[in-house]
């Protein structure tokens, strides 16, 4: 009898994603098949377009579970900071951490979602924005309880969600830096860009 528990039902969707995951980080989107994925997960293509109606559903279910685990675990731990400015500084570090954990899904959301066409890019696009907006919002509180100097924080947060993306995109192409190894001197660099006492900032820097 086949279980049809909604535990079984998650474990089989997650399973499919897991293999998603490892068929397009490693044959890229145009190559790969439905069966491929379907091998992979040791499901069936029943299994595959019960959950996903395509391959470019699945693609962009993985786009989506990047950008949502990334979501979590920033909101997570910030709910343990109280200023904006150690905000800022927690999500940068989460941020490259958690790309450093999932090269797999940072290949599939920063790379090959790009040039696949119009609903990719249009993907690409709103996760950039979420995550913009996340840094935008963390460094207004920085500029309103004093912990920055004033500034355009929506230029600011796309200046830093760009070089974010460059550090990630060269790692996922060439291997270096390592996102971790990156992590001091692009902390630097950006809290630099925004005004912010180095010294106070180390001495506040939680591990």
């Amino acid at each position: 009898m086949t279980d049809n528990s909604p535990n079984s039902t998650q474990e089989t969707r997650d399973r499919i994603l897991e293999a998603a995951v490892t068929v397009f980080a490693s044959k890229g989107y145009h190559d790969t098949k439905v069966d491929d994925i379907v091998a992979e997960s040791q499901t069936s293509k029943g299994s595959f377009y019960f959950y996903f109606p395509s391959k470019q559903e699945i693609f962009l279910a993985l786009v989506d579970k990047f950008a949502d685990l990334l979501e979590s675990r920033i909101k997570e731990r910030f709910n343990a900071e109280s200023s904006g400015m150690a905000r800022v500084d927690l999500g940068l570090r989460i941020c490259l951490e958690t790309f450093g954990q999932y090269r797999g899904l940072a290949k599939i959301a920063l790379v090959q979602a790009t040039g696949l066409g119009i609903i990719f890019e249009e993907k690409r696009r709103a996760v950039n924005e979420r995550f913009i907006k996340i840094i935008k919002e963390n460094l207004d509180e920085a500029v309103a309880d004093g912990s920055i100097p004033p500034l355009d924080t929506e230029i600011a947060a796309c200046a830093w969600m760009g070089a974010l993306n460059e550090i990630i995109l060269r790692w996922v192409y060439t291997g270096q830096p390592d996102p971790v190894r990156a992590l001091p001197e692009l902390r630097k660099l950006l809290l630099q860009s925004i005004g912010v006492d180095l010294t106070r900032a180390g001495q506040n820097q939680k591990s």
